[in-house]
């Protein structure tokens, strides 16, 4: 027999407290394997509400029929025979539920009412008593420091909630639940977190330490993030550079910084920089999405295609949907095959991403150097024009923002197979077609007089 004040005669007293809490768990548990009985059981649970009861038992049969380990279809069906006021038919069912999903409170705590009604208190006492340690605070905290010792911070975290709503001025609930989201190095919801303690104790000390120390990060991340939107990257670098200084005992804060210095660095086409840090990164994280995007662009500027396409080829492993990966491995893999046929930045002898002013000043240096009618010897001259042609091949399309850019993307737009698909052969200017033609009259005053044989 169980005494009065016991545990179940707590519960019977709060029991349509509890029903409310009931309900609301078990609409969002959908567990249906297919349509049909999906459907079913929308369209019983439409007709339990309008109270057409016998209806709705004839759908939640269905669904139950239609898939044997649905425990909502049981848990349904046992919410109609309750209804109907038949409680025995209801208690196989609450148990199958149990059965199929064993942390289902719902189900245990109405199947245990159903049992302190028929006088079995000793089994009713058994559900009720796994019941009470859902809204057991001090019981969710020493689970959450189980948790926290485990390394399993976000579980603790999720029992710190829990308990956080069960007593009243929680501070030291929440003051925990900041500190592990830090950790985390979710910065945004340690600082929601704390001002949650301040609430309830604006003097807290130790709410308020943390708070200044949240608000500190908080504050030169998103200071960091907007210098990267208006593409002041070195600006943005020196901001992560802070944040590791502010906050070097969490490897969270580091390991995301350099993640970020990474990104800036190759947007900014500094390569060395970009793959030396991306690189730290990758071998803490080797499946890091971003800086395996990061380092490949920096790839590309450094002409390493070979690296460039294994890590998008990796990066697309973990996110085949990605289409920044899909056009960076299409475009690494053109410039692979570009560079196995005319290269316009080695023929200048210039970096992928050179201002417009250094590849003119290389053109003149080279087509000053290669022209023709500095060589006598007619082997030497045929080299020359040769060279010559390709040079001025390389400043016409480099020096046009157009015919670069198509180049840039692995197409030549000076060569008629990359134009038209195939069917051609590269196209190269004759040396008489740059016949009369001033090499050295773009974007400067000097003039230069060639005489030709």
């Amino acid at each position: 027999m169980v005494a009065p004040g016991s545990v179940t005669s707590r519960l019977g007293s709060v029991f349509p407290f509890l029903l409310v809490l009931v309900d609301l768990q078990y609409e969002g548990a959908e567990c249906g394997v297919n349509a049909d009985v999906d459907k079913h059981l929308e369209l019983g649970k439409k007709l339990l509400a309008a109270g057409q009861l016998a209806d709705a038992l004839s759908q939640f049969h269905a669904a139950v029929d239609g898939d044997p380990d649905n425990y909502i279809a049981y848990y349904r069906r046992a919410t109609v025979f309750l209804a109907m006021g038949k409680s025995k038919a209801a208690l196989p069912d609450l148990t199958k539920v149990i059965e199929l999903k064993m942390d289902f409170t719902a189900a245990r705590l109405q199947r245990g009412h159903l049992l302190l009604k028929q006088g079995k208190l000793d089994e009713a006492e058994d559900d009720f008593k796994k019941v009470v340690c859902v809204w057991d605070a001090e019981l969710r905290e020493l689970r959450a420091e189980c948790f926290i010792k485990e390394g399993e911070p976000r579980k603790a975290i999720s029992d710190l909630k829990a308990s956080s709503k069960l007593k009243n001025d929680n501070t030291e609930a929440f003051y925990k639940i900041s500190t592990l989201y830090y950790e985390l190095g979710d910065h945004e919801l340690s600082l929601s977190e704390v001002r949650e303690c301040l609430k309830l104790d604006q003097d807290h000390k130790r709410c308020f330490a943390h708070y200044k120390q949240v608000k500190k990060l908080n504050k030169l991340i998103e200071s960091a993030e907007e210098l990267i939107k208006d593409g002041r990257y070195t600006d943005a670098i020196s901001k992560y550079e802070s944040v590791m200084k502010t906050e070097p005992g969490v490897p969270e804060y580091t390991i995301r910084s350099k993640e970020r210095i990474c990104h800036c660095f190759s947007k900014d086409e500094k390569p060395v920089e970009a793959i030396r840090v991306c690189s730290e990164v990758l071998q803490v994280e080797p499946d890091n999405v971003n800086a395996l995007k990061d380092r490949a662009e920096a790839y590309l500027i450094e002409e390493m295609y070979d690296e460039a396409i294994q890590d998008y080829e990796t990066a697309q492993e973990h996110n085949e949907n990605d289409q920044q990966i899909r056009e960076g491995l299409e475009k690494a893999q053109r410039l692979l095959k570009q560079s196995q046929r005319r290269d316009y930045y080695k023929i200048l002898g210039v970096k992928r991403n050179a201002k417009k002013q250094e590849i003119i000043k290389a053109y003149r240096k080279l087509a000053m150097q290669w022209h023709p009618d500095n060589f006598q010897n007619e082997e030497e001259k045929k080299k020359a024009e040769k060279k010559f042609i390709d040079i001025a091949a390389a400043k016409e399309v480099l020096s046009d923002p157009e015919m670069r850019k198509k180049f840039d993307d692995g197409e030549d737009p000076l060569d008629a197979e990359s134009q038209q698909g195939g069917g051609g052969n590269p196209f190269h200017r004759s040396w008489n077609s740059w016949q009369g033609f001033n090499p050295f009259s773009s974007g400067g005053p000097f003039r230069f007089k060639f005489h030709f044989n």
